[in-house]
């Protein structure tokens, strides 16, 4: 019989720990494109899968004391690689089914409770099934006191080495090449080969184990090219990358990326070169305040490139400007080469925005951070630290933009905490909210004159619809002071203003070691649900289900 020799046994203890990792992998990259990749959801993902494990090996070692059959735990194997396997088929449905739940009746904290439901549904019980396994292999290999202490230590070596490389594996390998979908499977298949090669050795040849490959070809057969956005019938591309989801959808008028199942434009390309009608006009105000129509040549950096959108407008509304963009996904850049026209003299750099400025000595006429993308704002970048770091990479009249992809005034808001800090940093602040979404465009610089620059460069603009928009945007722009929640009621034309005042109230300064981001990204989040359900849930309230049917 296999189990008569404990190689087999630590084959078992090796792969199960590879399994166990390459599922809490999987699991995160399933959650992302529904609940967002924050650290929020990635604590729910490690608490559920501790919950599992902890309760499995309890189980586990009751079970082995009682009856020490192995077939028991290699049965409970072929279950477990069973639902891992039906997770690509069914696990967005239930995603979505919990979500359509809870949405009409939580009202604050809802993606965390949907995050930990949708985790406690989808990966609990195979997880829990595995974590039986170590208690009953230590019960088959443990064959005398005298060398129990090696026994074990070498099966738990067996299964930390097989964690480790299921961490690498998926991230690295499977993942991008595959797909989350086939890497499910992957594991999910070795987990079953394990199982059936155990009962075929011992020339027993249960139901359960026939059952147990049916099942899995059929979860092969409709799970392995299974889709995330399901519901969306001509997505131009739909695909992963190590950092993110992504889907292109394309129209008579625009080319869109998104990293978001359910909402969100993180790009986007006007196939009639003209305006886009979201923050990417308004954060091209940075330019002219930066004096783009005075100088032979600007030079902008973007950190957060996306496809190139900002980049692509800069270059066509202006002239003389030289660009240089940062993005962490080398994916989405070349998204941006094949469907969003991003020129090829447009450098992009595959890095990390703040490691990049940590990297060279280059200064910019205007430094545009676009890297907040819905609830996951790398704390890295959004700290006082980072904005000292843009700061020093300005020329002495630079402006900074920041794309506040979450509206939000009210006392403890991420975009009080985010303004704040960056007052602490640069001499002047303004904002304006982007109508008709929820971004809000923050401009920062220091003691210099860049709003009297600013009009007199509108003036310089040929092309009617962006004169138009800046002259809107000259009139609406708002001076932000650290210490007043709100931007003061002094419009642009203020700019000899330069008076802080506090109205008795702390500024909210973010640094690297205490920046929050997560949570109050998720008190925005919860917002912004609420506000779109609203309607939905009084017609629910009003005349139950039957009043939400079309």
């Amino acid at each position: 019989m296999i189990l008569k020799s404990k190689a087999y046994l630590y084959l078992t203890e090796f792969f199960a720990g590879m399994s166990v990792m390459a599922v809490e992998l999987g699991a995160s990259r399933l959650l992302a494109p529904y609940f967002s990749s924050s650290q929020i959801v990635w604590t729910i993902i490690i608490g559920t899968i501790m919950i599992a494990m902890a309760l499995g090996n309890i189980y586990g070692g009751r079970t082995a004391d009682k009856n020490p059959n192995p077939d028991k735990l290699y049965g409970r194997m072929i279950i477990a690689a069973i639902w891992i396997a039906a997770i690509p088929v069914v696990g967005k449905y239930v995603i979505l089914g919990i979500s359509a739940l809870l949405i009409f009746s939580v009202s604050s904290h809802f993606l965390v409770i949907a995050a930990f439901a949708a985790c406690m549904v989808i990966f609990v019980f195979p997880l829990f099934l595995l974590g039986t396994v170590t208690p009953s292999l230590v019960k088959y290999t443990v064959d005398s006191l005298d060398d129990n202490g090696k026994t074990v230590g070498m099966l738990n070596a067996s299964n930390t080495i097989g964690s480790i490389i299921g961490t690498f594996v998926p991230t690295f390998i499977t993942i991008p090449a595959v797909g989350t979908s086939v890497t499910f499977l992957i594991f999910s298949g070795i987990l079953l080969l394990l199982a059936l090669v155990y009962f075929f050795s011992a020339k027993k040849k249960p139901k359960k184990a026939f059952i147990g490959i049916l099942l899995f070809i059929l979860c092969c057969l409709f799970g392995a090219s299974n889709r995330f956005a399901f519901w969306e019938q001509e997505l131009t591309y739909e695909g992963e990358s190590i950092y993110n989801y992504l889907q292109v959808k394309e129209d008579d008028e625009n080319v869109i990326l998104s990293t978001n199942v359910l909402f969100g434009v993180q790009s986007i390309l006007k196939k009639d070169n003209g305006l886009t009608g979201m923050y990417y006009d308004y954060a091209m105000a940075a330019p002219l305040m930066a004096g783009v129509t005075e100088k032979e040549q600007s030079d902008i950096l973007i950190l957060g490139m996306g496809t190139g959108t900002f980049a692509t407008q800069c270059s066509r509304y202006f002239d003389r400007v030289r660009l240089d963009g940062v993005e962490i996904d080398e994916k989405i850049t070349g998204l941006a080469r094949q469907h969003f026209e991003l020129p090829e003299n447009i450098p992009v750099t595959t890095y990390d925005g703040r490691a990049y400025l940590n990297a060279v000595d280059k200064t910019y006429d205007v430094i545009l951070v676009d890297a907040f993308q819905d609830i996951t704002i790398p704390f890295q970048m959004s700290s006082a630290e980072f904005f000292t770091l843009v700061k020093k990479h300005l020329n002495k009249d630079g402006v900074m933009v920041v794309n506040l992809n979450m509206r939000g005034t009210e006392e403890g808001s991420i975009n009080q905490y985010l303004s704040d800090t960056i007052s602490s940093v640069f001499e002047q602040v303004y904002t304006i909210d982007v109508p008709g979404c929820t971004n809000r465009i923050l401009y920062a610089f220091g003691p210099t004159d860049a709003l009297s620059v600013f009009h007199s460069g509108i003036a310089k603009i040929k092309d009617d619809a962006l004169h138009t928009l800046m002259g809107t945007i000259a009139q609406n722009i708002q001076r932000y002071d650290a210490g007043n929640i709100a931007a003061k009621n002094n419009t642009a034309n203020d700019i000899h203003d330069n008076d802080k005042t506090d109205n008795n109230r702390a500024t909210t300064i973010m640094t690297d070691d205490k920046a929050p981001v997560e949570l109050l990204g998720m008190k925005v989040i919860d917002e912004l649900i609420q506000d779109e359900v609203r309607y939905y849930r009084d017609i629910y309230e009003r005349e139950g289900i039957k009043g939400l049917h079309p």
